[in-house]
């Protein structure tokens, strides 16, 4: 070797290896911890959309109806809504809709509505997922209650470790 020339002293190299080390693992930990927060966010995300999809649905048939039954003890009846329209020959046809909650696991099911009319619908769709319901638990469960002409609807959604639960109040039509 030539005088001039010089080598790493060994501890030059052990403290590259160190930071290399250091570096790699911050990185490692941050990628995870993305990709963590990326599920979680997904999850909660997951459960505003099944709840505001229900909200939706339920408002739009709750203005239109004449007649409402609650039902916060049993998933299978939990609201029904019932109304009549004239048809274009001056005919009346009846609905009926029926939102229950299927499939019950832990308190989780999906959240349904059988829609009959005189007209001839007969009609079954699913209105949201993860829809949670237990009547031993009315802060926190899908629930209705009716006020005079006001009804309201709390429904929740729960789906992966988030819980998310909004109030809709829906002011029905007027009766004549």
């Amino acid at each position: 070797m030539k005088r001039n020339e010089r080598g790493f002293a060994l501890i030059e190299v052990a403290i590259a290896m160190v930071i290399v080390a250091l570096t790699a693992g911050v990185t490692v930990t941050t990628t995870f911890q993305v990709f963590r927060g990326m599920g979680h966010s997904n999850d909660y995300m997951t459960a505003v959309r099944q709840v505001q999809s229900a909200g939706y649905r339920v408002s739009s048939d709750a203005q239109m109806a004449q007649s409402v039954s609650v039902n916060n003890e049993a998933p299978s009846d939990f609201l029904l809504l019932v109304w009549t329209e004239r048809s274009s020959t001056d005919e009346l046809i009846y609905h009926s809709i029926r939102y229950f909650v299927d499939n019950l696991t832990d308190g989780v099911g999906k959240l349904k509505r059988s829609h009959w009319s005189s007209a001839g619908v007969n009609e079954q769709t699913l209105v949201a997922e993860y829809i949670y319901f237990d009547p031993d638990d009315p802060a926190n469960s899908t629930q209705a209650s009716l006020q005079g002409t006001t009804l309201t609807v709390q429904l929740t959604a729960s789906f992966g470790d988030y819980r998310e639960t909004r109030e809709y109040k829906i002011v029905r039509r007027p009766t004549f």
